[in-house]
């Protein structure tokens, strides 16, 4: 049997929950998301970005989220990230604001701004707590009165759900494993049982990693994914020599006000001599 492709990568979500042949999948996932925030399920919702670009799947800064409304007028918006870009509060707290001053027209009164829900799904630990799942609204600091219900932030880190410990009667649970990824045959089938929308995202997994297009599609996106995840590790061990670099700078420049020798300064920072030179004849 062929790899199943992995539903966390961005553009193999999309295909599953972002098409309008799978809107009850959506529905359902969204409805357990939200079943302590929101007093109704939700009966219809409009996908606002359903197609692809091809071309994203190149671009490694691009972002292939879900953007959905309900019947309501409610905005949701859930984004896959594989890896940590960092400031995810910031971006998350930016993406959030377009989108909710986005609802606004010319000539219409703030009134007519709808609730903003903005999903994150994490493959790394973010939250400074062993929770999975975690809620943020907007409330006051001393008596947690909210002060609006119009902002309303989720996040679901996939590795601090335990396969072993995970309680498969908590539907959530169940869709959160099967994006995590299930190896074992076993456990996929009791995931999907007596779950039919859970069973026909699992379905439309299937197709798609038999599916020739799809996988080279797959493929494609994987690269971008994986040359960011190198540039950023990059740029983090670049910071870190940058900043091993500058300390020693400090040090040679302390040790040459002290009339310490070059060559010793040289050994003992690990700066080339004609470099503490330099630095000598910055200082005098």
């Amino acid at each position: 049997m062929t790899d199943r492709l992995d539903p966390k990568v961005d553009f193999v979500f999309k295909r599953i929950f972002g098409v309008e042949e799978n809107k009850d999948v959506l529905l359902d996932f969204l409805n357990v998301t939200l079943r302590e925030s929101e007093p109704s399920p939700i009966t219809d919702i409009q996908i606002l970005n359903p197609y692809i670009d091809k071309n994203a799947l190149h671009d490694k800064q691009s972002i292939l989220d879900l953007h959905a409304r309900t019947a309501d007028g409610k905005q949701v918006n859930i984004e896959i990230q594989l890896f940590n870009r960092y400031d995810i509060e910031k971006r998350t707290l930016y993406y959030w604001s377009k989108m909710y001053s986005s609802q606004l027209e010319e000539g219409q009164k703030y009134k007519d701004l709808k609730k903003t829900i903005t999903i994150n799904i994490l493959n790394f630990n973010f939250i400074p707590n062993d929770r999975y799942y975690n809620l943020f609204h907007l409330r006051e600091h001393h008596t947690g009165l909210r002060l609006t219900d119009d902002i309303e932030i989720h996040f679901m880190e996939l590795p601090k759900l335990q396969t072993q410990r995970a309680s498969l009667s908590d539907k959530l649970v169940k869709w959160l494993l099967f994006l995590k990824g299930v190896e074992k045959q076993e456990l996929w089938e009791v995931i999907a049982m007596n779950e039919p929308t859970l069973q026909k995202a699992m379905d439309t997994l299937e197709f798609l990693s038999q599916n020739e297009e799809a996988r080279r599609l797959y493929e494609m996106r994987q690269k971008a994914l994986h040359d960011e995840a190198s540039m950023i590790d990059g740029a983090k061990e670049e910071g870190k020599r940058q900043g091993k670099r500058e300390k020693e700078i400090e040090v040679a420049k302390n040790l040459l006000e002290m009339g310490m020798d070059v060559a010793k300064i040289a050994k003992a920072t690990g700066l080339p001599e004609n470099e503490v030179k330099k630095l000598k004849e910055q200082l005098h």
